[in-house]
């Protein structure tokens, strides 16, 4: 069969020109992360489950992923021909947003409008420091073009799009050969159709700029909101389309037959074509990948309420989780820039396995939120770094075995008490001082971070399990803990590729909205029309899908007067226009009180947006292979730790796999894995559950 690839403005979705097998053999899961890409395999029919890290490929991150592939071929024996679906996420969109990587670009917008960009919402980034200032717009301004058009705030035609005036922009703007081009007009979400004019014709004068416009990008007011994300989705395509062909190419090459999945910020899969035209929606794929295993992990041992913390090479992930729900926000902040999109709602912070402990400015020990990355990554990595990270730390205090990754690395202690021997004499200290100061500038960090999800916003941490992975979650996971007042740590299977396999669990969803400002009161037809148009849209797509799936509908409102909404759940879908409006009032005076303290039911309240989002869930991904069936030796072997700057411990080497069921390992201690080490501080136990998660539990 002879395929040929369209990017990225065809119509024809590039992935239904695969012939579709219906069997299910090998799904395969591949996270690219900034040190390490975490790969995934499940045989549906066996049970069977790998799982591996090997080093990232930042200047091309899909050679990393060829290169997993290769590894589970030839090392794992991993049929990677009989692979049927492959899910991925990544931080391609991320990186070229901090690297300003991205596409030359135009802007088509509204006349008067071209400076928004600049203008945006006139508030400072941080309040309390007077240079701090958002970044600069992506596109420079003599690259704005304005047409003269305007469409009304209730979607009526005040001012003609002509044909001549079309053709002027079309011709201004090929004069400036863009990349991409980005249409952008008041009040488009309500009437779109001078933006597919300006679309039909654009794409006839520039056939190979990608195009976006922004009642297909998102479909909200709000008009800076919605004209930054139009843009950054812009700029992004370029990028994008070329990581995803890349990405497709060695799917194909390996597996012709394979469906392949792009995680989305929200949490859920979409295919290639949607990441090529939206490639915004990615943003955030890795850390939402890692809150959906997260989940599904704490689901087995029946916790509901869990704190996430996914350390990484470069920076921790944090977020809230209750009833078992994926946290979702929908405008959120990426390298500086707004974005009004569904989001996996988390928190970042500069704390990682390669974060650079360094004397700051101030004359004191600060760590991140610069980063040694993968390349030449720590200095125990022996790859030519010399700066002291916080691996290197780790590994001097003994936390850390000097092999990791199944063996496939090597640290170098002595290199790493070299880099750190800087530092410790600044300070007048041992390097295990310093080592044991950095650590605890490190959890610190991530402690402001939870807070920051929870406390902040009215949640009592204490009332949570904390859930590390990552390949470093387990190390500082109880000092976050005894920090917060948390009592409980749970640590998944395969905590350091947990975002991999949680690519595996992610469901595939769509989003559908609809946006009218419109009171909960008289006449609500308009509403009634909408959830119809919202309903329509969710079943087509629906009914393209291998599985049968499910809507959750949810509404955005707010009391008239108020600048912002609150999200909330519709349990009956749209049926509730109109006749359960009283309910849905009383659930929106409920979640107001929750938010901020109080609530007027006296106060009229108003509805700004209909969202409908489609779901098709994601087969369980359980292994044969019974958890806890390994045979414990009769004593653990042990080494020195350093678990203060005192003096060290000897404690317990567990080897996780030889763990059994109902097995309780008392701190100090150290569990071991391919993928991840976990530390066990002395007042501590850890027992191997049914499920394969380690509980640890504070003892005194």
């Amino acid at each position: 069969m002879v395929w040929k690839k369209r990017w990225p403005n065809s119509a024809q979705s590039v992935q239904a020109q695969r012939p579709v097998r219906y069997k299910f053999m090998w799904q395969v899961g591949v996270d690219v992360g900034g040190t390490f890409t975490d790969v995934f395999a499940f045989e549906r029919q066996s049970g069977r489950l790998v799982s591996h890290k090997v080093p990232s490929t930042p200047h091309d991150p899909s050679v990393a992923i060829s290169n997993a592939l290769t590894l589970l071929k030839e090392r794992f024996a991993v049929e990677v021909e009989g692979m049927d679906q492959f899910c991925h996420g990544t931080t391609v969109a991320t990186n070229a947003l901090i690297q300003r990587k991205g596409g030359r670009i135009t802007l088509v917008t509204t006349g008067g409008f071209k400076d928004l960009l600049t203008i945006g919402r006139q508030v400072r980034p941080l309040i309390y420091d007077l240079q701090a200032d958002y970044p600069d717009p992506l596109i420079p301004t003599e690259h704005r073009v304005e047409v003269h058009e305007r469409i009304g705030p209730k979607g009526e035609v005040l001012h003609e799009l002509t044909d001549a005036e079309i053709e002027r922009v079309a011709g201004e703007v090929a004069a400036l050969q863009p990349d991409g081009v980005a249409i952008c007009l008041l009040f488009a979400f309500l009437n779109p159709s001078h933006e597919q004019r300006l679309r039909s014709a654009l794409e006839e004068r520039l056939p190979g700029a990608d195009l976006s416009t922004s009642h297909e990008v998102q479909p909200v007011f709000r008009e800076f909101e919605r004209f930054s994300t139009t843009v950054l989705n812009t700029y992004l395509q370029p990028v994008m389309s070329r990581y995803i062909h890349a990405v497709d190419g060695i799917i194909t090459h390996h597996a012709p037959e394979a469906e392949i999945g792009i995680n989305q910020s929200s949490g859920g899969l979409m295919t290639v074509d949607q990441a090529a035209r939206f490639p915004v929606r990615t943003a955030l794929s890795g850390p939402a990948a890692g809150v959906v295993g997260a989940i599904e992990a704490a689901s087995r041992s029946d916790v509901q309420a869990i704190i996430t913390l996914d350390v990484g090479g470069t920076s921790t992930d944090v977020a809230l989780v209750r009833d078992a729900a994926v946290p979702l926000s929908f405008a959120r902040h990426v390298a500086g820039f707004p974005i009004r999109l569904p989001s996996v709602d988390v928190n970042a912070v500069g704390a990682g396995g390669g974060s650079l402990i360094e004397v700051g400015p101030d004359g004191l020990m600060q760590v991140g939120p610069l980063s040694a990355g993968a390349d030449p990554g720590a200095a125990c990595y022996g790859k030519g770094g010399t700066l002291p990270t916080v691996t290197d730390a780790n590994l001097v205090l003994g936390r850390l075995p000097e092999e990791i990754a199944g063996g496939d690395m090597h640290l170098d202690t002595g290199l790493a008490r070299t880099a750190l021997d800087a530092i410790a004499r600044h300070f007048d200290v041992s390097v295990e001082e310093a080592a044991v100061g950095a650590l605890r500038i490190v959890a610190s960090n991530m402690v402001r971070a939870i807070r920051a999800v929870s406390v902040e916003r009215g949640h009592d941490p204490r009332q949570a399990v904390l859930v590390p992975y990552g390949g470093a979650g387990g190390l500082h996971a109880i000092e976050v803990a005894e920090a917060l007042g948390v009592t409980q740590v749970l640590v998944p299977p395969d905590p350091g590729i947990l975002c991999a396999r949680g690519l595996m669990v992610a469901d595939r969803s769509e989003v559908f909205l609809a946006t009218r400002r419109t009171r909960l009161e008289g006449d609500l037809s308009v509403l009634t029309e909408m959830g119809q148009g919202l309903t329509g849209q969710a079943e087509d797509w629906l009914s393209g899908q291998r599985r049968p799936g499910t809507t959750e509908a949810s509404a955005d409102m707010r009391y008239v007067g108020q600048n912002y909404e609150l999200t909330i759940d519709m349990p009956n879908g749209f049926k509730w226009l109109p006749e359960e409006l009283d309910s849905i009032k009383q659930l929106f005076h409920a979640e107001h009180e929750r938010a901020y303290g109080h609530a007027d039911p006296s106060m009229p309240i108003e509805l700004v947006s209909l969202r409908l989002t489609a779901r098709v869930p994601a087969e369980p991904v359980d292994g044969a292979q019974a958890p806890g069936q390994g045979k414990a030796p009769a004593s653990w072997p042990e080494r020195h730790i350093w678990f203060t700057a005192e003096a060290s411990e000897s404690a317990k080497i567990v080897q996780r796999e030889q763990m059994t069921t109902g097995e309780s390992v008392k701190g100090p201690a150290v569990i071991e894995q391919a993928d991840a080490t976990t530390l066990v501080w002395p007042g501590w136990s850890a027992v191997l559950d049914a499920a394969g998660n380690v509980m640890l539990e504070k003892t005194s």
